[in-house]
Order: C-alpha cells, then sequence, then structure tokens
C-alpha cells in the first residue's frame, strides 16, 4: 500500500506568510521542472519568496518545502479513490492556506487531476483575479487537453489568468478559448536535466518503472520477467533499474528478491548524474520522453489497475502512449499497454535493439527530428514568463 505521510502542520502555521509564489507539484517529473524554473527565477530576482506543495527539488532550488506532495504520486481512477479522503483533506488545507496567505500568484504544475479542481476552489473562494482577487492563477506544462477532456480548456479559459505549454502545437489547442497561452520551449532542452541518458551499444539495459509506488509494482516485474527471456539469447547482458526517490527504490528491492536467479544482472541506481544504456523497458511518461532524445532504443511497456485501464480507454482518444511516438505522430518505440504486455513479445523486441543496426539507426535519426520539434523558435523561457506575472 502506498505510504500515507502525516497532514502537514505548516499549511497551518500562521508565520508563514509573505509569499509571492506558492508552486503546487504533485509529480517527480514536474518537481524537477519546477525546481529548474524556481532556480532561474531566483537568480535574477534573489528577494523573491517561493514556497512549494511539491517535492526535494523545488526545495533544494530555494523553495520554502510545505509538504512533499510527490511521495504520494498515483495514477489511475482506482488508485486516486483509494486516496480519496486523504486527498480531500490535504486539498482544502492547500485552498486555506492560499485564502489566508495570499501569495501574488499560485503555479500549478502538471498534476491536473489535483490542480485542476484547486484552481477552481481558490477561482470560487475569490482569489484569482479573474474572480476580483489578487492572486494570478497561472499553470505551467498543461494538461493533456489534446488527448483526453478537451473541454476541460473552456474551463482553464475561465479559472486561469495565464498557461504556459512545453509543446509548441498546445498553442493552437486553446486558439478557441480567451486564455493568454504562451509556448516556453520543452524543459528537456532548456537545461542540464538532474538526469543524462546516453546511448552506448555496449552498456547495460535500462529498466524503467516510472515515478509511482502502484506503477512499478505492475510494471517492473514484466521487464525483469522480459529480461530474464532476453538473458537467454545475450546471457552476458545486465541490468540497470533506475529509481527516482526512496520510496521507489524500497519497494524495488522487495519485487527483485522475487527473482533470485537474476542476482548479479541487476543494478540499482538513482536518476541523476548521468546514465548510460544500450536499450530500454520504460513506462510511458517523462523517462520515455528523455530516454527517445538521447537516441536509446526500446520500447514503452504500460500496466495499471483494470479498472482505471477500462475507464481510461473510454474517455481517453489518442493514437500512442509514449510522449515521443505522439510527438511524432508514428511508433519510435513500440508500446505494449495492459494485456499486450508480453515478456517473450517484447524480449525479442529488446534483441533486436541489440542486434539490428537499423533500429539503432532509426532511434538515432528520429530523436534529431524531436530535437527539432521541441525547439521551435520562441522568445520565452518558463521564469520568464512568471516572471511577467510578478513584476
Amino acid at each position: 500500500m502506498t505510504q500515507i505521510l502525516p497532514l502537514p502542520n505548516v499549511l497551518q502555521n500562521p508565520s508563514v506568510g509573505g509569499v509571492d509564489v506558492l508552486v503546487v507539484a504533485g509529480e517527480h517529473s514536474g518537481d524537477e521542472h519546477a525546481a529548474v524554473l524556481i532556480q532561474n527565477l531566483l537568480r535574477k530576482y534573489p528577494d523573491y519568496k517561493i514556497a512549494a506543495v511539491g517535492g526535494k527539488h523545488l526545495q533544494a532550488a530555494g523553495a520554502q518545502l510545505l509538504y512533499d506532495l510527490t511521495d504520494l504520486s498515483v495514477v489511475g481512477f482506482y488508485e486516486v479513490l483509494r486516496h480519496y479522503r486523504y486527498f480531500k483533506r490535504l486539498f482544502f488545507l492547500v485552498a486555506e492556506w492560499v485564502e489566508k496567505h495570499r501569495p501574488r500568484a499560485v503555479l500549478f504544475v502538471d498534476y491536473p487531476g489535483f490542480n485542476l479542481r484547486l484552481a477552481r476552489e481558490l477561482f470560487d473562494r475569490g482569489v484569482g483575479e479573474k474572480a476580483g482577487g489578487n492572486t494570478a492563477l497561472l499553470y505551467y506544462i498543461s494538461p493533456q487537453v489534446w488527448a483526453w477532456k478537451a473541454k476541460r480548456r473552456f474551463e482553464m479559459a475561465r479559472l486561469l489568468d495565464g498557461l504556459a505549454v512545453i509543446f509548441p502545437f498546445e498553442v493552437d489547442t486553446f486558439a478557441d478559448t480567451p486564455l493568454n497561452v504562451t509556448f516556453v520551449g520543452h524543459p528537456f532542452l532548456q537545461s542540464e536535466q538532474n538526469c543524462r541518458l546516453i546511448y552506448h551499444p555496449d552498456e547495460k539495459i535500462l529498466l524503467l518503472g516510472g515515478s509511482r509506488l502502484e506503477t512499478v509494482r505492475r510494471v517492473l516485474p514484466i521487464q525483469l520477467k522480459t529480461f530474464r527471456l532476453l538473458l537467454a539469447d545475450h546471457p552476458a547482458r545486465e541490468a540497470r533499474l533506475v529509481y527516482p526517490s526512496h520510496a521507489i527504490r524500497s519497494e524495488t528491492q522487495k519485487i527483485i528478491t522475487s527473482f533470485p536467479d537474476l542476482e548479479g544482472k541487476l543494478e540499482l541506481v538513482e536518476n541523476k548524474g548521468t546514465i548510460r544504456g544500450c536499450a530500454v523497458m520504460t513506462v510511458s511518461g517523462t523517462m520515455s520522453l528523455r530516454c527517445a532524445l538521447a537516441g536509446i532504443p526500446g520500447c514503452v511497456v504500460h500496466k495499471i489497475h483494470p479498472l482505471s485501464y477500462v475507464l481510461g480507454k473510454m474517455l481517453v482518444h489518442v493514437s500512442y502512449i509514449g510522449i515521443a511516438n505522439l510527438l511524432l505522430n508514428r511508433l519510435l518505440y513500440p508500446e505494449f499497454p495492459q494485456y499486450a504486455a508480453k515478456p517473450k513479445i517484447m524480449a525479442e523486441v529488446l534483441r533486436q535493439c541489440l542486434e539490428d543496426p537499423s533500429v539503432i539507426q532509426k532511434t538515432h535519426q528520429e530523436r534529431n527530428e524531436l530535437t527539432r520539434v521541441l525547439s521551435e523558435t520562441n522568445d520565452h523561457t518558463p521564469w520568464s514568463w512568471l516572471a511577467s506575472y510578478l513584476n
């Protein structure tokens, strides 16, 4: 079961005030991207006071961490319902803190299930500028309205004072709304990332189970079974399991105890510094795009609770689940969602990644196209965009 942290007393602390920006980031990737934004903002405006309901990266960047929301990062309808009462209590604590302390801006970072509801709550309380208040409600890294729940864009236009998007086509997605939308470039291409991935044919195979406990529990056993099958043809190969937090590391260690035959073949590394790989099995989120931009061949595996999957199939209308595939509108990484995640088939895909030069060459070519798509000329950065609402 996902660990539930005690609800934070600091959110009720009257001494916490005078804040210019409250950042709300509920996932590890959002925490990291927001940290780059805040770090650059504080370099130019060191007197700004930043608070965060986020994670360790925001704290290291100079924000006062009110609560580590990334330690309870879940995905899927069923998974959220399991923790509904806890999220509800935390939700109202954050809303009450904002209403009481009135920062100049609230910066919502991705995490739409929580953040869009919070924006609506703050609007209804008269906090947001469009509701007559003095706090700008800003959003960085837009919810994927182009994939599902497209009508959310009209609600976002009603509630938000500004939106910064990281994919150039997203600006047009909101063209039929009055919302002020700015393309600020993709964070992977704007700064040196905490984790740098590099392709090398003689390196280990990367197994990326994601940043959410529920996902790791469902995906990692499949990845390990696939790797075990691959060893029949490549007995000298080893795997590198990348984890984003201590909670994920602990869960990973529990899972690999069920694979004693792989002892000596697995290395656990934190997702920081330089990580090299010859091929990858990755979940469909942020790290899959990083792998693609590094030119590492591989595949995407996706597995969540069956109920969440059925509901998702009904609501989400996209051609691909991998971010790189979506951006290219074609398969760079073969995808194995839910019941299609068969170790025997995926092992064959990985074998081709190791043995077939055409697969490696295609991955490198697609990497160049991805870089071009994400590097479209723009005159804005996330930190200059945020500063424009504060100055």
